[in-house]
């Protein structure tokens, strides 16, 4: 099954940055869209970013202009900068991808914590 590794969160002050990042192994059928979700104590996960095989990117509004995904599909790979942190930004960020058989995996998570 795949196997979905993230890395690059942390502790980081309110305007300061963060990249995330996530490979992705023992891949079976090839991967469509990879996304990123995000998901803080007491709310439902939501999608922070996706970006298809093709580059086709779509934002959250409430990141928007403030993130920016991008993957290397020869890689497997995704990641997320993230810049002009706020508080509100605190959360578990998970790697998710979408094999071209529509099944979804996820990775186990990384925690971003921005300090006000």
């Amino acid at each position: 099954q795949v196997q979905l590794v993230e890395s690059g969160g942390g502790l980081v002050q309110a305007g300061g940055s963060l990249r995330l990042s996530c490979a992705a192994s023992r891949i079976t059928f090839s991967i469509n869209e990879m996304a990123w979700y995000r998901q803080a104590p007491g709310k439902q996960r939501e999608l922070v970013a996706s970006i298809t095989r093709g580059g086709i990117t779509n934002y959250a509004e409430s990141v928007n202009g403030r993130c920016t995904i991008s993957r290397d599909n020869a890689k497997n790979t995704v990641s997320l900068q993230m810049s002009s942190l706020k508080p509100e930004d605190t959360a578990t960020y998970y790697c998710n991808a979408v094999d071209r058989k529509a099944y979804a995996w996820w990775g186990q998570g990384t925690q971003v914590t921005v300090s006000s």
